[in-house]
């Protein structure tokens, strides 16, 4: 006789803990591009960039005015000749006792001269001599050494480094790159990413009306913010559309992507339901390195790797949840940090902020819960009322997830962690 035993599970992984196993597995690329800095935004430093010159590269006026010496100014009411004018871009000559020099917002200070009076401080006088037509400008303050006066290199000096490799290059950046020269940077090329969904009661917008859709079908929407994420987060993309719910089909595009992509990225089909057929053929052609976490939303995650069978090539495998609202959750949690690692960024994780919650949330589930929250006028956080994993407007209304452990009731006034979606979606 014999007595069926009930199999039991082993528990579910934690996030942290899956994270760092898909970190400690990232080998950066390693191939280079270089670019026009005009087109570097979002790119990730390849090698770190040095200055060759002082920025400013010498000191120079912060204020329009009156360059002076302050030797010569003794009480305010002090009149002093003006006897040169110096526009930005253009060089002075040293000033000689009782001179000023008008001077305007970085014009250099020319030698001689050691602090600047701003003209409001100041009052233009006629020529004193009408022989030799010299004005003369009052100076109503005594001003202190250095005043207005910006220092060569106060801002770089010859030989710092100004962005380190690793950096991802926003804005401040290129402009900092282009303050000393930089035309062209050298960036880690952008990772190439595959990406389809599965399912067969996905459709696209455009192909059906919504009068017509037949019973069961849904619109695709996962593709439509997972591919603006993927171009967001510095990759090149490759939509391979809509795979249905079928074993073959879902192998041969598997082993296709594998074969020109750095990373295979899929939504759909890692649940454990007949139909999910990702999960079997990833493991068909590769491996899972793990599978299922210990969050809400987002419990069925996959990630491993795909063997192409006509390379020796192979490529990353991350599988999302087919819920909205748990395929962007998991994405921001482990698929972006993943993808800024592949580029070689220093720092991939976003940081939390400690908020009050303006809200009670009392049945807690036991896994850890990403909760949809906006920030109100009173500099806490309300909730979204659904937080069903299927909810995706609640996305759209909110402004980040306050990170609740699991089993841990909020009441409103508690402090909680906020992770904000403007850094995530950077």
């Amino acid at each position: 006789m014999t007595v069926d035993k009930a199999i039991k599970r082993a528990p579910l992984m934690s996030l942290d803990e899956a994270l760092r196993l898909v970190l400690q597995d990232v080998s950066s690329l390693t191939q280079i591009d270089s670019v026009n800095t005009f087109e570097a935004d979002g790119r990730v430093l390849a090698e770190d960039l040095v200055s060759h010159l002082q920025v400013p590269p010498q000191d120079n006026s912060s204020m329009d005015g009156y360059a002076l010496r302050i030797e010569d100014i003794t009480q305010p009411g002090t009149s002093l000749k003006v006897t040169q004018r110096i526009p930005a871009g253009q060089h002075g000559h040293a000033l000689g006792q009782g001179e000023a020099a008008r001077i305007f917002t970085g014009a250099p200070i020319p030698a001689g001269a050691n602090a600047v009076v701003m003209q409001e401080d100041t009052q233009a006088l006629v020529a004193v001599n009408s022989a030799t037509g010299v004005p003369e400008v009052l100076i109503n303050t005594v001003p202190m050494a250095g005043q207005w006066i910006r220092r060569s290199g106060e801002d770089v000096t010859k030989g710092d480094v100004v962005l380190s490799k690793g950096t991802r290059l926003n804005p401040a950046a290129l402009g900092l790159a282009a303050s000393i020269g930089a035309a062209k940077l050298k960036v880690t090329r952008k990772p190439r990413v595959a990406l389809f969904s599965t399912g067969d009661e996905l459709v696209m917008p455009g192909d059906v009306l919504p009068e017509n859709m037949r019973p069961g079908a849904i619109y695709n929407s996962n593709r439509f913010f997972l591919r603006a994420l993927l171009v967001r987060a510095g990759c090149e993309v490759t939509d391979l559309g809509i795979v249905p719910d079928q074993f073959e089909a879902t192998l041969k595009v598997l082993g296709d992507a594998a074969v020109h992509h750095d990373l295979v990225l899929t939504s759909g089909g890692v649940s454990v339901g007949e139909e999910d057929h990702v999960k079997p053929a990833v493991e068909a052609m590769g491996g899972l390195n793990l599978w299922q976490i210990s969050m809400k939303p987002g419990k069925p995650f996959a990630f491993g790797f795909l063997q192409s069978q006509v390379s020796n090539r192979s490529a990353y495998f991350m599988g999302l949840p087919g819920n909205p609202v748990s395929s962007f959750v998991t994405f921001q949690l482990l698929v972006r940090p993943f993808l800024l690692a592949l580029q070689g960024v220093t720092t991939v994780q976003a940081e939390p902020i400690q908020m009050q919650a303006n809200f009670n949330f009392l049945k807690p589930d036991k896994r850890r819960e990403f909760l949809r929250v906006k920030r109100n006028s009173q500099g806490g956080l309300d909730l979204f009322p659904n937080q069903s994993s299927g909810v995706l407007t609640s996305v759209v209304w909110g402004d980040g997830v306050v990170d609740n452990p699991g089993a841990n009731p909020i009441q409103s006034g508690d402090w909680v962690r906020f992770y904000s979606f403007s850094e995530w979606l950077q």
